[in-house]
């Protein structure tokens, strides 16, 4: 997973919860992986969901409700587990069964969905934690390898012409709107997959960060197939 100058600089790799929460960010690196090997079926555990729309909300209790197999009951053992080290840590995770994620298609030159290479910002001091147990996982890229929208001249030209305003408000409308968070990864760039079952951080983009925001996507999930997905 970790192959070249890169994503070595990129990525640091873990082996246990406390060392993805506590090891800071630092220099190029603004990932960190807790590499591991799952054990389960969760496939079950996904076919077990009613789902309610494009996205739909697990809550632990549910999950407590299912009559699973053995192989089921593992990794609803994992996934609650999950649950817990994160709510202990502060964080507030959310597991979801993901069918898709809406497109955006109102700026046919410049897409703001997840699918779209972008950031995490915040107004106060936080991560981004995430972990794909099935279907397909999400994919992140080196910031030297990717290029802020926003300073492409000719993507620029066309913003300007969607702005009505100061020539003084036109970073604050790029702000507002979210075009400042997605970046166009360069055409010779291999996406970084995140694996199924490791759980990822990644740096967001907030004031007191001293690293660069991790750029990151939402995969396109296979025909039929949803995913199983922690977030926070």
């Amino acid at each position: 997973m970790i192959d070249g100058s890169h994503t070595e600089k990129q990525i640091h790799s873990v082996t246990n919860f406390h060392d993805l929460v506590f090891t800071p960010f630092r220099g190029q690196m603004n990932a960190i992986c807790w590499n591991r090997k799952l054990i389960g079926d969760f496939s079950e555990i996904v076919e077990k969901i009613e789902l309610n729309g494009n996205i739909t909300v697990i809550e632990p209790e549910e999950l407590l409700e299912f009559q699973l197999s053995e192989q089921g009951q593992l990794a609803r053992e994992i996934l609650l587990n999950d649950l817990k080290l994160l709510k202990d840590h502060g964080a507030s995770p959310t597991l979801n069964v993901i069918k898709y994620y809406d497109r955006d298609d109102s700026y046919p030159f410049f897409p703001t969905d997840v699918y779209s290479f972008h950031v995490d910002r915040s107004p106060i001091p936080t991560d981004t934690f995430l972990c794909t147990y099935f279907g397909e996982s999400s994919e992140i890229v080196p910031n030297s390898q990717a290029r802020q929208k926003v300073l492409i001249p000719e993507i620029r030209e066309e913003l300007k012409k969607l702005y009505d305003g100061s020539d003084e408000g036109f970073e604050s409308f790029l702000s507002e709107y979210f075009f400042d968070l997605h970046y166009q990864a360069d055409a010779d760039v291999h996406p970084i997959s995140l694996g199924l079952g490791h759980v990822w951080r990644l740096a967001v983009d907030h004031p007191e960060s001293h690293v660069p925001p991790c750029v990151h996507r939402a995969p396109t999930e296979k025909n039929g197939q949803s995913r199983l997905l922690l977030i926070c």
